[in-house]
């Protein structure tokens, strides 16, 4: 199975999980300020097969296929150790099944707009809104990265942009289409309930003007997670720790904060 992964520092292991079409960079860029005076910490950049540099394995035909291959490729890298497991959209999915099949060795977890319907059409989502626009920057940009940046960000500046350039546009045109369609049409959503409590320190960041997952069905995960902190913050869409990068910085800083403490006082 060659699933690319990037791996940064030393220490406790904590596995980042991008979103649908998307590929490392995307949680590479949003976490990695957050270890610059931090050390103990072993990030674990993965790209899901079909989609970044991995390969799109003819085997993976559905969403527990490919949690079946990301467990097997954890159970490589850090066999046997606990570790902490980030997700963001379709990642946060993954995350959830990964707390679900390695429970025992999971000891923290963050969702970052996670995807919890894998049918759209059940979904519950506020409406499409645009906050903050600057014209000129999208009348400097192709029809196509206009197109995409305006069905997306709720935030459209030029540091908004920027960042989902190269973070969601540019990584998803590395994509097998053809590879995520089959998935799409054979099984989005795992064949199995999600229904493993989870009593680690948890951080859920959602957008609350996010019109892609929404807010309100993460909401109704939070009995799940009895430490969870859950927040949802004003304008900020589905890429909400771009739109609020400052406000995401702080509550994983608090995250960290916690996950650290607790591995302190269990030594």
């Amino acid at each position: 199975m060659a699933i690319y992964h990037k791996i940064i520092g030393e220490g406790f292991p904590i596995v980042m999980v991008h979103g649908w079409t998307l590929d490392h960079q995307a949680m590479m860029h949003a976490m990695e300020p957050n270890f610059k005076d931090r050390s103990g910490w072993k990030r674990i950049y993965i790209d899901l097969p079909g989609m970044g540099k991995s390969d799109a394995k003819p085997s993976i035909k559905n969403s527990d296929d490919m949690l079946e291959a990301v467990l097997e490729l954890l159970d490589e890298l850090i066999p046997d150790q606990p570790f902490i497991v980030c997700g963001y959209s379709y990642g946060g999915y993954m995350a959830r099944g990964i707390v679900e099949e390695r429970h025992d060795r999971v000891r923290g977890l963050m969702l970052l707009a996670p995807m919890v319907i894998p049918d759209t059409d059940k979904r519950e989502l506020p409406q499409q809104i645009v906050l903050k626009k600057d014209p000129d920057l999208l009348s400097n940009l192709t029809s196509l990265e206009s197109e995409a940046f305006a069905s997306m960000g709720v935030v459209q500046g030029k540091k908004e942009w920027e960042r989902f350039r190269d973070d969601i546009l540019i990584p998803s045109t590395q994509t097998n289409e053809e590879f995520v369609n089959r998935i799409r049409e054979n099984g989005y959503g795992f064949t199995f309930e999600l229904s493993q409590k989870f009593d680690y320190p948890t951080l859920i960041v959602t957008g609350r003007q996010d019109h892609v997952v929404g807010y309100q069905d993460a909401w109704r995960l939070i009995e799940d997670y009895p430490r969870a902190t859950f927040a949802v913050l004003d304008m900020g869409g589905h890429n909400v720790q771009i739109e609020q990068e400052n406000v995401f910085n702080s509550l994983v800083q608090n995250w960290l904060d916690k996950l650290e403490s607790e591995r302190l006082e269990r030594l």
